[in-house]
């Protein structure tokens, strides 16, 4: 049997090959120089291939972002393989344009709408967040999107909309990772209602300024800060709201593992690892990896919602 090595490490077959790193340096330099990635942005931005958006200082983290480099090569994204490096090598013939999304359940308006429907009543704005993946993990990333709140507000949801439920795009000739029972597809996701409206929930459309590149979930995708990764579903085509706690993939996959709120607890373990502490991407593999904190450093804002539940139950 083949040992188990450290999870959060990456293994050779996720390090990117040199001439596809050279060129992605190359991408990278050239957004530098047009003023579109590092620490010196303007306030918005509306050339082409990039995205208007204002930038929130109050609720973004004063930590410096990973690079777009790591970002967009680093994923999970099981719909294009189970490696960290398969989503950017093998997202490319997905096609996230035109797009659509229906919104279903319980709520006064309910329909079809295309995407540049659903965000042209809104602002966006750019959010930099930590992202923590249970493989003990984690980025600070500058997202670009609009409240999720917001957007659910249109729809009118009812008194027994007590869930959001989410799901991802079904397209196993774009998505090669779906030809493989690794997971009951399409990949679903849900939250409480009173998490989806949290203002810290984010209905993402951009990364460092620019639209979402398809191995970060083009072209919509959820993120919940304090919660683990595998709750930030992509490339959304529905939102349900509905009166019952909705099914989520990785619950349905291994319910010992994956409870459906999925916040960070670093008191409560992994089965098969500590969730104790985490290693930044980015950083050298020696690197002492640092304490994980709970709620992902954002207990002051969320911890209310949880008042009273056992955590470890409710995991």
């Amino acid at each position: 049997m083949r040992k188990r090595t450290d999870p959060s490490r990456p293994r050779p077959s996720e390090i990117t090959p040199a001439a596809r790193y050279y060129n992605r340096r190359e991408i990278v330099a050239g957004l530098l120089a047009a003023g579109l990635v590092g620490s010196n942005w303007p306030d918005a931005h509306a050339a082409p291939g990039t995205l208007k958006f204002t930038r929130n200082t109050e609720l973004s983290l004063k930590e410096k972002p990973n690079s777009f480099e790591d970002i967009t090569t680093y994923n999970n994204f099981y719909e294009f393989g189970t490696e960290k490096s398969d989503p950017a090598e093998r997202s490319g013939r997905f096609r996230p344009k035109p797009w659509t999304v229906t919104v279903s359940g319980e709520a006064e308006k309910t329909g079809t709408f295309a995407v540049d429907d659903l965000l042209r009543p809104h602002a966006l704005e750019e959010r930099i967040y930590r992202l923590r993946c249970v493989e003990a993990w984690s980025m600070v990333v500058p997202w670009v999107g609009l409240p999720l709140g917001d957007l659910l507000k249109r729809f009118q949801p009812t008194s027994r909309a007590k869930y959001v439920a989410f799901k991802t795009v079904m397209r196993p000739a774009e998505m090669p990772g779906q030809r493989f029972p690794v997971l009951d597809w399409p990949y679903v996701e849900g939250l409480r209602i009173d998490e989806a409206m949290h203002p810290l929930t984010l209905f993402v459309v951009g990364i460092y300024g620019r639209e979402l590149p398809n191995q970060n979930g083009a072209p919509l995708r959820l993120v919940v800060p304090w919660k683990y990764g595998f709750k930030g579903i992509k490339s959304i085509v529905g939102i349900h709201f509905t009166e019952r706690m909705p099914p989520t993939s990785w619950n349905l996959s291994a319910p010992r593992e994956y409870g459906f709120y999925a916040n960070v607890n670093p008191a409560v373990d992994h089965p098969r690892w500590s969730q104790a502490s985490e290693r930044r991407i980015g950083a050298s593999l020696f690197a002492a990896k640092q304490p994980t904190l709970p709620f992902n450093g954002y207990a002051e804002q969320v911890g209310a919602l949880y008042r009273g539940m056992d955590l470890r139950k409710f995991y």
